[in-house]
């Protein structure tokens, strides 16, 4: 059979991945500086030299046909100094988004422009147009707190409401009117609860106040609020990174589970776990966008060096 050479491992990656292996035979001695030499000349060590990746960023070949959100040209300035350059991507119907990349890099910058928590900032400025619904969320007139509601976050530290694990459910439910009656309400806690996976723990918790929860539990229990104001975009902010790693397994379990149903945007450092959950990936460095594509494209045959040099080890 002919093979594909987009499917094809990239030979300094997959050198990399295999040099664990092959140091453990007897008597190999790996070509590790040539390999360094081969990266290096093409990463320079100071951040400055890395804009000559970014004029062309890696892209997939394809648009999303009906995508459920689009960003079109947006940046992001601190006191007028750029800190995220313009960036220009689709967000499917539904699956799970990774965006890489080291602290400071962006990812976390642009995830708050798509549901406007960047506007509370002082002397932030955001350009460019976010369309959710074919509407700019950015456009005058639009209510913030209906946008969060349709683009909900789900933070790197658990934050429940400092009440019980019943009300951090029901709340969302009564302010946004998603609920007719008590009973109606009780039905609709105890849907979202067995869609995040919690019921069968937290059935008989319900009074329970919801911060003396272990913090696996209490992220999953953010996750479930979020869920029950029937988002139509879940952000997800390294949602894992305070957690111990059964709770961060479960966790990557759900939101892999929940990106049959919805968009899911989740930021992370760890590119394990990018590889292991998300259908797409971006890696943003420095501000830039580098590049988009297929998650496993962008691990296995990634377009720009700088991407080969992030998921090999060899940057941040």
């Amino acid at each position: 059979m002919k093979s594909n050479s987009n499917n094809q491992l990239n030979p300094p990656v997959f050198a990399m991945a295999l040099m664990p292996f092959l140091e453990s035979i007897p008597g190999f001695a790996p070509p590790q500086q040539q390999l360094l030499d081969h990266v290096n000349s093409q990463v320079p060590d100071a951040a400055a030299g890395r804009e000559r990746f970014f004029f062309v960023p890696g892209h997939d070949d394809g648009k999303i046909a009906h995508p459920r959100m689009s960003c079109r040209g947006v940046s992001v300035s601190y006191q007028g100094k750029l800190a995220l350059h313009p960036v220009d991507l689709e967000v499917a119907r539904n699956g799970v988004f990774a965006l890489i990349g080291t602290a400071g890099s962006g990812k976390s910058t642009f995830l708050r422009c798509l549901n406007r928590m960047n506007d509370g900032l002082p002397g932030c400025q955001v350009h460019g147009k976010v369309i959710l619904n074919g509407q700019d969320i950015y456009a005058p007139g639009i209510d913030t707190v209906s946008l969060r509601a349709q683009v909900s976050m789900v933070f790197q530290k658990p934050n429940p409401y400092p009440q019980t694990v019943y009300e951090n459910v029901a709340y969302g439910l009564r302010i946004h009117g998603l609920t007719t009656c008590p009973s109606h309400e009780h039905a609709l806690v105890e849907e979202v609860l067995r869609q995040a996976g919690l019921w069968p723990e937290l059935r008989t918790q319900l009074k329970q106040a919801a911060h003396r929860l272990p913090l696996g539990l209490q992220q999953r229990l953010c996750i479930a609020r979020a869920l029950a104001i029937k988002p139509r975009v879940l952000l997800m902010d390294e949602p894992c990174s305070a957690l111990d790693p059964v709770s961060t397994s479960i966790i990557e379990g759900l939101i892999e589970e929940l990106g049959k149903s919805y968009p899911i945007l989740l930021a992370t450092h760890s590119i394990q776990q990018a590889a292991r959950i998300s259908q797409q990936t971006a890696f943003f460095d420095a501000g830039h966008l580098v590049e988009i594509g297929q998650t496993a494209q962008i691990f296995t045959n990634p377009r720009q060096p700088l991407t080969e040099t992030y998921i090999s080890g060899r940057l941040g």
